[in-house]
């Protein structure tokens, strides 16, 4: 399990070194769901599903809503659509392919390995003890950033709506 934390943490760091470095934001957006992959495999190799699941639900899926509903709030037409396929060629789908390829191996080692996390000493964290401690000592936490996701939610909106009289 040691390897595969280890394995998962040098891939995370890899793609998000090319997040940073790349000029093209739909190459930029791959690399960025690849580190978030990679982070949750940490996760699972920490013996915290519940925690990796989460991050590819929560933050990979939202990444990917959020770029489709700022493409699509934007709307600008059939020069940004030609521009599009351009940066979407087959050959840039080679870098974030080989390492989510690396993490499915990584992942079913983890899953299907001989060693187990008890013999490591590591414990699984279930999601009984993920609610127990969000909604006990970090109730106020959860609560301010509900609070200033609906504040984000409304912003995007009234900056997104159109105008009637235009």
């Amino acid at each position: 399990m040691e390897f595969a934390f280890y394995f998962a943490a040098g891939v995370a760091v890899v793609a998000t070194l090319r997040v940073i470095t790349h000029t093209n934001p739909v190459h930029a957006l791959l690399y960025l769901i690849i580190s978030l992959l990679a982070v949750a495999m940490c996760f699972f190799a920490l013996g915290a599903p519940f925690a990796g699941a989460l991050e590819i639900i929560v933050y990979a899926g939202a990444i990917m809503v959020l770029f489709v509903f700022v493409v699509m709030m934007l709307n600008l037409g059939p020069v940004a659509s030609e521009q599009e396929r351009h940066w979407l060629t087959p050959g840039i789908w080679i870098g974030p392919a080989l390492l989510s390829l690396l993490l499915l191996g990584e992942l079913l080692y983890v899953l299907f390995g001989t060693s187990s996390g008890a013999a490591l000493g590591l414990e699984t964290v279930d999601a009984k003890a993920v609610g127990i401690s969000l909604f006990g000592p970090y109730l106020l936490v959860v609560e301010l950033a509900s609070m200033l996701l609906l504040a984000a939610l409304v912003a995007a909106f009234h900056l997104g709506r159109q105008e009637a009289n235009r």
